[in-house]
């Protein structure tokens, strides 16, 4: 923190517009009744934050972005004392009222009043963030800042593995093997599925899923070929797109076998469409499901990664400073990359 006009000032990264963000400094936020201050250690860049930084999504400008992260509380609201300053936390970025007819039929992620860290209110791609208390968790001991910044998507697989359902012995093809397909491939291979062939074009993302629990992979741009018998009734009881890519989702669907399940988990334009054959839904008897970020499930999340039943360490391939994220945000993406973080540490 700086000093400047009388007024405490961090570094944040600001998305103005469409395709249009700086990194400047802002007013350091302080702590309202029932909120914490943190600050922010790590912070992850999710496909969504590229959306926004797009105008491809929905939230207001100008924005600090941010959703996923993790760090220290260095200031503590009234009515908040469940927390003090130095407490290790991380927090589900998601404000719902409580009170409207989806929050109180367990559909939280479509509150009426819903807000969002890092999507409507000024997020964690800064020194500093404010927060409800109520929304942060303390970090256990054996997760460490980078991990503690992963919860949040754990989180969003949790609420996935919710709305489908896996059953024992069920065939699975997951298309998109990044950071959230690697977490997709451990939950999947311990929900019981009895064949799990994972998708992607990088050779070393493939080689990380059969490493910790596909039973095949396949190069995208041989998906054709190799997959060519496991259409129609031969096909999979799931399919799982991470990619959010509409010409890969279109072509899923061919895969889908006898009451097969299509989850769509990869985030698309809002304008995105795609072509489905309406005669194989009806007479496949075929199930689609989307799902949209977490509805509780972010204790869950963290209750599996303390555990060590699901490990994200490894996904994190780069750090960043805030100015390297502005970099990122205007095209310094590789193959290669999983989970890309901006790092405070």
């Amino acid at each position: 923190m700086e000093r400047g006009d009388g007024e405490m000032k961090m570094k944040a990264l600001v998305i103005d517009g469409p395709r249009s963000a700086a990194v400047r400094e802002v007013p350091v936020p302080r702590a309202r009744p029932g909120e914490i201050v943190v600050r922010v250690l790590r912070a992850g860049i999710c496909g969504t934050d590229v959306h926004i930084y797009n105008g491809e999504y929905l939230s207001p400008y100008p924005i600090i972005p941010g959703h996923e992260f993790s760090g220290v509380v260095v200031e503590v609201g009234e009515g908040a004392e469940q927390f003090r300053e130095g407490d290790r936390v991380a927090a589900d970025p998601n404000l719902s009222c409580g009170r409207c007819r989806f929050c109180l039929s367990g559909r939280a992620n479509h509150c009426e009043r819903w807000d969002a860290i890092g999507v409507t209110l000024p997020g964690a791609m800064a020194e500093y963030v404010a927060l409800p208390a109520e929304l942060a968790m303390k970090l256990p001991d054996r997760l460490n800042f980078a991990e503690g910044a992963l919860i949040e998507p754990a989180a969003c697989v949790v609420q996935a593995l919710r709305r489908l359902k896996p059953e024992t012995g069920d065939r699975a093809l997951l298309l998109g093997a990044g950071a959230m397909g690697q977490q997709w491939v451990q939950a999947l291979a311990r929900s019981g599925v009895s064949e799990l062939v994972v998708v992607d074009l990088a050779p070393e993302k493939l080689e990380m899923a059969a490493a910790w629990g596909a039973t095949r992979t396949v190069s995208a741009d041989r998906m054709a070929e190799e997959l060519e018998d496991r259409r129609g009734k031969d096909g999979f009881e799931i399919v799982i797109d991470t990619t959010g890519v509409p010409r890969v989702i279109e072509n899923s669907f061919q895969y889908l076998g006898p009451c097969g399940r299509y989850v769509q988990f990869g985030v698309t334009t809002e304008e995105a469409t795609v072509a489905l054959r309406t005669f194989g839904l009806y007479q496949m008897e075929w199930t689609l499901i989307g799902s949209m970020a977490l509805n509780h499930t972010f204790a869950p999340a963290l209750a599996w990664l303390e555990a060590g039943r699901l490990s994200v360490g490894h996904l994190v391939t780069r750090e960043l400073s805030l100015e390297g994220a502005l970099d990122f945000f205007r095209g310094d993406r590789r193959p290669s990359d999983m989970k890309v973080q901006i790092s405070f540490e």
